[in-house]
């Protein structure tokens, strides 16, 4: 038994030891010269001209949703959400907040309401939903100054 293992052992040995050779010997990238590090931090610095940089607004207070199941609040649903814009757009997000908080809260009630926090509430296609309801009000508010709409924290606290 040993004799046929033995050869197997030696060929993995060897073989562990020649990439390790392989990658310690490797030879080091050639550094950029000035003119190329130039062109790599000037097409940087195009991709994202600054005042295309978007902000992000983060909502002052959590959302609290019910979930009523046969006539009681059976969980509470917490989140926290917050806004990618376009730059500039902070000081009217927070001047119009309340109508904002409004209609995330009818959407907030509606998915509830339609099971949507019940069982495996974090899976993808119910978030990616329920982020695109929440585009869709928030662009309603603001146009499009809106263009995301980020779920920061999402947590679910049943009942006893």
């Amino acid at each position: 038994m040993i004799k046929k293992l033995l050869p197997i052992l030696i060929a993995l040995i060897g073989a562990g030891a020649g990439v390790g050779a392989g990658i310690a010997l490797r030879p080091a990238p050639e550094p950029l010269t000035a003119e190329e590090a130039e062109a790599a931090a000037k097409a940087a610095a195009e991709e994202i001209a600054p005042e295309d940089m978007p902000e992000y607004v983060k909502l002052n207070n959590q959302f609290v949703v019910p979930v009523v199941k046969e006539g009681r609040v059976a969980a509470m649903v917490i989140l926290a959400l917050s806004l990618e814009t376009k730059a500039g757009s902070t000081q009217e997000i927070y001047a119009r907040e309340p109508k904002l908080r409004d209609e995330f809260l009818q959407i907030l009630f509606e998915h509830a309401n339609a099971g949507g926090f019940d069982g495996s509430f974090t899976d993808g296609d119910n978030l990616v939903l329920l982020r695109k309801s929440f585009l869709e009000s928030a662009q309603k508010v603001f146009g499009e100054k809106v263009t995301d709409v980020l779920i920061n924290d999402i947590a679910r606290q049943d009942s006893r």
